[in-house]
């Protein structure tokens, strides 16, 4: 039997070909703005919904904060004066470099730190973490008694709050009137140990804070995980250490954030109870800033000071804001 002879491969002849040269190659892909036109649209229209309500808010901190901090940026690197000069001229880097060769700034900038670690990061975050701690514990009656008396020292105004300090540490005070009747010797710690008495001042004022935040920290804190350690024999320390401060470690975070800016720009309680004195013993940035602006007047020297203590600032907030970040 015969077969048909089979055709040998090739080109099929049936399709056109497409002749000598370069394929053509596949047609070019739209991008996606050129396919989808309506959803760029749909996009801004949704980003612009969500930021109508906020409108009001961004446009008050452009006004009141984004213009004065550029406008004090801008001072700072010329030589205004606040009295017998008709026009300023910038001056560059000149303030700044001033600043750093002068001792009196020096020494604001070591006393802020020293007000600022013993005030806050020591003082007003461990004793607000022991008295929310302790209140936590106690009993009702004693949590309302301790939390008002606290709290009313936060309350009061900062100029106020300088007066009592005043009168308790000064040499007739109330602080030698109850040594003198334990029969110890007197003090006279604004004369001798300035920054001292203001940090506690501070600390005396600032707690109740500290103490709120770690009291509705503590409050978050399941009862059957410190109960389970506790039946584990774990001891208080023990528990405070590996159990309670690892859970409130953003809280800690957001406290001594805020507790840090807070202190760098105390002026009130410090000009009252010291005006920085004796000599400059306890002259921080703040006071050290309204010297030179209004007693020197040199508001340009005095503008780049206060440009460097916000930088200071913001350095302490981008550090506690990494630590923030950190999950527990």
């Amino acid at each position: 039997m015969t077969t048909a002879p089979r055709q040998a491969a090739g080109p099929d002849v049936t399709k056109s070909d497409p002749g000598p040269g370069p394929s053509p190659g596949p047609a070019p892909r739209q991008s996606a703005h050129q396919q989808h036109p309506r959803n760029d649209h749909h996009t801004l229209r949704r980003v612009l919904t969500h930021l109508l309500p906020l409108s009001p808010a961004l446009i008050l901190l452009l006004l009141f904060l984004a213009v004065p901090i550029g406008y004090c940026a801008y001072i700072a690197f010329t030589n205004l004066q606040l009295t017998g000069q008709a026009h300023s001229s910038f001056v560059g880097f000149a303030n700044f470099r001033t600043a750093f060769k002068d001792a009196e700034f020096l020494n604001a900038v070591w006393l802020t730190l020293v007000f600022t670690v013993l005030s806050s990061l020591v003082g007003q975050n461990t004793l607000g973490l022991a008295l929310a701690t302790l209140m936590h514990r106690a009993s009702k009656p004693v949590r309302t008694i301790t939390g008002a008396i606290v709290i009313t020292a936060w309350v009061l105004p900062e100029v106020v709050a300088g007066f009592l300090l005043y009168a308790f540490f000064r040499r007739e005070g109330t602080l030698n009137a109850i040594l003198d009747w334990l029969h110890l010797p007197s003090q006279n710690w604004l004369f001798t140990l300035p920054i001292l008495a203001v940090s506690f001042a501070n600390v005396w004022r600032g707690t109740a804070f500290s103490m709120l935040v770690y009291s509705a920290a503590l409050d978050e804190i399941p009862k059957e995980i410190t109960e389970a350690a506790e039946v584990d024999g774990a001891g208080g320390w023990r528990r405070m250490w590996h159990i309670t401060l690892p859970m409130i470690r953003r809280s800690i975070g957001t406290n001594l954030m805020l507790n840090t800016l807070q202190t760098l720009s105390v002026f009130g309680l410090i000009w009252v109870m010291t005006r920085g004195g004796p000599g400059n013993k306890s002259q921080t940035l703040p006071l050290y800033m309204y010297e030179q602006a209004f007693q020197n007047s040199m508001i340009g020297y005095a503008t780049a000071v206060a440009l460097l203590l916000l930088l200071v600032g913001s350095l302490f907030s981008v550090i506690y804001m990494r630590l923030l970040r950190t999950e527990v």
